[in-house]
């Protein structure tokens, strides 16, 4: 595989490391309008063709797929310009701003035929992968009830510096600066984590996103901290199950922790990712009256960047594809309706509202 970097920040950086990992992968070009940063990287990594403008590399063209590390508002139309040239595409998440322009790019790359996928990193949690192993062989029996948390509290500790005057959290907390909070933020990857590990999709949701109050007049500097800080869904699943899916920015005592249960007729599983590790619990047979857990080993999984070399490598398709981020990105522009609509909404019902004019969704968040 002869990889392009499309952007050259931080996430560039880890990507790159993990991709150059892999045999067969090259990396043979970098693409920033910064030149200081484009430089550094590249020197860094070694990589000789740097270009300043995709059209220039695309132009060059002697490279077959690329990874797009741009910031989110970014990704649509470079992404649409790589699946024109033909080239295979890695994006960054969220796939697209908002739900239609996620759809478009989901559609270019099927009909172009290239290979496709997003990066949502926590599918590298290999207790995820088992646990949805174990549903899809039945071994949890029925699924009836889920709960997925992503809990950080970076609103209320210094672990990641100090969110009042560092511009790279200030940014997040203002939808004028691009953001749309912590259901924006991390939104996709808590939903990504419910479905995917409880095998299923989310059917309706009815949400609550809130923003509160975090300095005088809800403002530091050039910054209006409007966006939302922590939020709710209530969702029903296409398989039957409810579930309750929550994040937040105020959750003391946890710097970044993912958690998902799922409660089956015939045992239950419990997935925790914490910056120190991950572990996968079970109660099953015997221990359920006992309301008894264990441990369950797990063998480690491919990474993101592993499979998506293996698929350019032998032409199939693997996970997780624009589709189903386009959809996750349709839970979360619903989720906004939702909540300045007080009221549930069924993503097959809004299907048959993709031909307006104009579908995208404004973000929207409650002050207290």
């Amino acid at each position: 595989m002869r990889l392009l970097v499309l952007g050259t920040g931080v996430m560039a950086k880890n990507q790159v490391a993990n991709f150059l990992a892999i045999d067969g992968v090259e990396v043979v070009g970098a693409v920033d309008t910064d030149l200081a940063r484009l430089t550094e990287f590249a020197d860094h990594f070694h990589i000789e063709k740097r270009f300043r403008t995709l059209e220039e590399a695309i132009e060059w063209g002697e490279f077959d797929s690329a990874t797009n590390v741009t910031p989110d508002r970014i990704h649509y139309a470079t992404s649409l310009a790589l699946i024109a040239a033909g080239k295979h595409v890695f994006c960054e998440k969220p796939l697209a701003e908002h739900y239609d322009h996620a759809l478009e790019m989901t559609e270019a790359a099927e009909a172009a035929g290239v290979i496709n996928m997003v990066n949502l990193t926590y599918r590298n949690v290999a207790p995820l992968q088992r646990a949805r192993e174990m549903v899809l062989a039945g071994e949890l029996g029925t699924i009836r009830h889920v709960e997925a948390s992503y809990l950080q509290s970076w609103l209320v500790s210094r672990a990641w510096g100090d969110w009042r005057t560092e511009s790279r959290w200030l940014w997040r907390l203002s939808t004028g600066h691009g953001s749309n909070g912590v259901l924006g933020d991390v939104g996709i990857h808590i939903l990504d984590f419910a479905a995917y590990g409880a095998a299923t999709d989310i059917d309706h949701v009815f949400a609550r996103l809130k923003t509160f109050n975090k300095a005088p007049g809800g403002q530091i500097g050039e910054y209006l901290l409007d966006a939302n800080d922590s939020f709710t869904m209530s969702v029903d699943f296409t398989n039957g199950a409810l579930g309750v899916i929550h994040a937040t920015r105020w959750a003391t005592g946890h710097l970044n922790e993912l958690k998902l249960r799922i409660y089956g007729e015939k045992g239950s599983l419990e997935v925790t990712h914490r910056p120190d590790g991950s572990d996968l619990r079970g109660c099953f047979g015997d221990d359920i009256e006992s309301a008894t857990w264990r441990d369950i080993e797990v063998p480690p999984v491919l990474t993101n960047y592993q499979r998506f070399a293996e698929a350019v490598k032998t032409g199939r398709q693997d996970d997780p594809t624009f589709r189903h981020a386009a959809n996750l990105q349709k839970v979360i522009d619903l989720a906004i309706v939702s909540e300045r609509e007080r009221r549930e909404l069924n993503l097959l019902a809004a299907q048959q509202q993709d031909s307006a004019p104009d579908k995208r969704i404004p973000p929207l968040t409650v002050v207290v």
